[in-house]
C-alpha cells in the first residue's frame, strides 16, 4: 500500500521542497530530482540520501517515471531578472528552459504542481498564466522570514493565500554583531563575491543600499564590519544550520541564493490535501 506521495523537483537545487516537505511531516516515497550543478547535488545527497537524481531536465522523459503527485519547480530566472538588461524572457536560452517543465508536466499529469520564479514583465507572466491555467500569487519571503524575496507562485494547489506575518528580524538570526536594517536583501549574486576589505564593503553598503553587512561594535564602526556568515545564510532562507556545510561559505551562499525560502514552500505545501492513502 502506498504509504507517501511521489514527487519530481525540476532544477531541484539542493532540494528545499524536500526541507518543506519534510517540516510538514508529509511522508515521501520518492523524491525524483533533476538538476545538474554538482554542488547543488552533493549537498541533496548529503542531506537526504535517498533522494533519486534524474540529471538534466532536457533529457529526462515523464514516460520513464511512476505516477508523480507533485511536481514542483523554479525554471531559471536570468531572462526575467531586473538584474538582467537584456531581459530576453521566455525566449532566453535559461528562462526558455519553463517549456521543458510544461512538457513533463503534460507527460506526467500530477495530481498538483506548483511553479516559482520571480517578478516580470506583465507580457511574460500572462504567458505562463494562460498555459499553466491559473494566476500566480505573490508573496515576499519577509512576511515569515529575516529576508526579502518577492516572488511569483503558479500552482494549483487550493486555497493559497499570504502567509500570517513573523516578527523575525534580521538581528533575530545574527550569531553576533549588529544591523541597522531590518530585513536584508535575500541573498543576491554579490553574497557569493563580497567585497574584501571593511571600506569597500562599507561603501557598497552605503551607496547601493542592497548589500548585507553586520558591524561588530554596537557604534556601528564602518572599520569593524563583515559579511555574513554561512549559517547566517542558510537562516535567511530558513534553511536548517549546517545543512550546506560541505561547501565553503561562497559557494553556498551562491546556492542558498539560487535556492527557495524554505518557509513560504512550507506554507504552499500545507494546504495539500492530504488523506490517508496519500493523494
Amino acid at each position: 500500500m502506498k504509504e507517501g506521495i511521489n514527487v519530481l523537483s525540476l532544477f531541484d537545487g539542493m532540494s528545499c521542497g524536500q526541507i518543506a516537505l519534510d517540516k510538514l511531516g508529509i511522508k515521501v516515497d520518492n523524491y525524483f530530482a533533476s538538476e545538474i550543478k554538482p554542488h547543488a547535488i552533493k549537498v541533496a545527497q548529503d542531506n537526504y540520501p535517498n533522494t533519486k537524481q534524474v540529471g538534466d531536465i532536457t533529457k529526462l522523459n515523464g514516460y520513464d517515471l511512476p505516477k508523480i503527485d507533485l511536481l514542483i519547480g523554479g525554471s531559471p530566472c536570468q531572462d526575467f531578472s531586473q538584474a538582467n538588461r537584456k531581459r530576453e524572457g521566455l525566449q532566453g536560452v535559461k528562462s526558455g528552459l519553463f517549456y521543458e517543465y510544461v512538457r513533463l508536466l503534460k507527460e506526467i499529469k500530477p495530481k498538483y504542481f506548483l511553479l516559482e520564479n520571480v517578478k516580470m514583465k506583465k507580457e511574460h507572466q500572462d504567458v505562463i498564466s494562460e498555459i499553466l491555467g491559473v494566476e500566480p500569487i505573490n508573496i515576499n519571503s519577509k512576511l515569515i522570514s529575516a529576508g526579502m524575496r518577492n516572488r511569483l507562485y503558479w500552482t494549483n494547489i487550493p486555497n493559497i493565500e499570504q502567509p500570517d506575518k513573523v516578527d523575525i528580524k534580521l538581528k533575530d538570526i545574527l550569531t553576533s554583531g549588529y544591523t541597522t536594517k531590518e530585513k536584508a536583501f535575500c541573498l543576491l549574486e554579490s553574497e557569493s563575491r563580497p567585497q574584501k576589505t571593511n571600506w569597500k564593503r562599507f561603501r557598497r553598503w552605503r551607496k547601493k543600499g542592497f548589500v548585507n553587512i553586520v558591524f561588530e561594535t554596537p557604534d556601528l564602526n564602518l572599520f569593524k564590519n563583515r559579511i555574513l556568515n554561512q549559517t547566517e545564510l542558510e537562516r535567511l532562507q530558513t534553511v536548517p544550520d549546517g545543512y550546506t556545510k560541505l561547501l565553503s561559505r561562497n559557494d553556498a551562499a551562491c546556492l542558498l541564493g539560487d535556492g527557495w525560502t524554505v518557509d513560504v514552500i512550507a506554507h504552499i505545501f500545507k494546504n495539500i490535501p492530504i488523506t490517508n492513502k496519500y493523494l
